[in-house]
């Protein structure tokens, strides 16, 4: 049986390049297959090893929005988006997870990426499982909120289970997702999701030969602890990762533990067992987002307005300006975080003079002497 305890943060030991100075610049192309298509969007040129992201249903790849630019550090990051979500050309019948799958792979090759590190979220998870389990030259795994628990296969219970999960999810999260569902439509959404809940994942884990992290948010009611943990009994080799404040959407409110989780585990593969314990990363935030961002008047007005921009080059199919628009909002949003990781330095800084003042009028008559 998996017993929980606290951890700290994983510390990588390899040398580190730093943020890629592409990392706001967004390059958008296709990858086609007959008549389907996939949306990639990429940031950065250089690194150790190539991220493929794989978003859940309904939503895009802005999912990532966060994550990517933090595991850019390690390598270069491609978020797809997949036939019938954010604006990508419906097909004439609903996908079954196996053919999501294909294009996955469709896409990797078409890149011409070697042994990327696979990402899924959500339903991109099975996914990405499916492609894992037949492609044993995928080394590295990471499924973030893993669906379907397979005591919970109904669509009543996993909506409800989604529901608990979104009431913890930050203000930016619950947009993304309302914009990205409007986008979908409710009729290829419904057409879906029976693929999803009936997508028997819990018999092709097994079949993985990848190195797997497993990570699920504390409120993440759509992926249980328990399930979560028979994962990783499961998975013939993994670990397993509980992230504190987080719901569904962990790699957003969380991005940069998330990234650091999956930088470490490419780097350091599990040892045998650690899958049966599931970590409870000690030093995270709460999850909320408060402080994250302080944005200028001009810079939220250039967030906006690129939103607006990607919505109308998706409407016409222009990928060149969709790339645009996602690198402005990319450099606004980067600014932002920049900015208020300074103030909250700097806020540090002051609070530290304060407390050695307060010890020093505490203690009047402790007196350094310089020899």
């Amino acid at each position: 049986m998996a017993v929980t305890r606290t951890g700290s943060s994983p510390r990588t030991h390899t040398r580190r390049r730093g943020r890629d100075e592409s990392s706001t610049r967004v390059r958008v192309s296709r990858v086609e297959r007959g008549d389907l298509w996939v949306r990639v969007s990429t940031i950065g040129t250089t690194g150790e090893r190539p991220f493929v992201l794989v978003p859940g249903i309904g939503v895009s790849s802005d999912y990532f929005e966060r994550l990517a630019p933090n595991l850019n550090s390690f390598g270069p990051v491609h978020a797809l988006d997949l036939p019938g979500f954010a604006g990508v050309t419906h097909p004439r019948r609903a996908l079954t997870i196996r053919q999501f799958a294909d294009l996955v792979g469709a896409a990797i090759d078409d890149l011409g990426l070697k042994d990327p590190i696979i990402v899924g979220h959500s339903m991109g998870t099975q996914i990405v499982t499916d492609l894992a389990a037949r492609r044993p030259e995928l080394s590295t795994l990471v499924l973030i909120g893993p669906v379907v628990n397979p005591a919970e296969r109904r669509v009543t219970v996993a909506a409800r289970r989604f529901l608990q999960a979104a009431w913890h999810e930050p203000g930016r999260v619950k947009v993304l997702a309302l914009r990205a569902y409007l986008v979908c439509g409710v009729h290829w959404f419904s057409q879906v999701l029976p693929k999803m809940m009936t997508y028997p994942i819990e018999r092709q884990l097994p079949k993985v030969r990848a190195h797997t992290l497993v990570i699920r948010g504390e409120h993440d009611a759509v992926a249980p602890r328990s399930w979560v943990e028979q994962i990783g009994r499961l998975v013939p080799s993994s670990r397993l990762w509980e992230m504190p404040g987080a719901a569904h959407s962990v790699m957003h409110a969380h991005a940069e533990e998330v990234a650091r989780l999956c930088v470490e585990h490419a780097e350091q593969p599990p040892r045998p067992g650690e899958g049966d314990e599931l970590r409870h990363y000690a030093d995270a935030g709460d999850g909320t987002e408060r402080g994250e961002f302080d944005f200028t008047p001009e810079e939220a007005a250039k967030a906006m307005l690129a939103t607006v921009r990607e919505g109308v080059a998706i409407a016409r199919g222009d990928d060149d300006a969709i790339g645009q628009a996602k690198s402005d909002h990319a450099e606004a949003m980067l600014a932002a975080h920049d900015r208020a990781e300074r103030r909250r330095g700097d806020e540090e800084a002051t609070a530290g003079d304060e407390d050695a003042d307060d010890a020093r009028r505490a203690d009047p008559d402790d007196r350094t002497t310089a020899s």
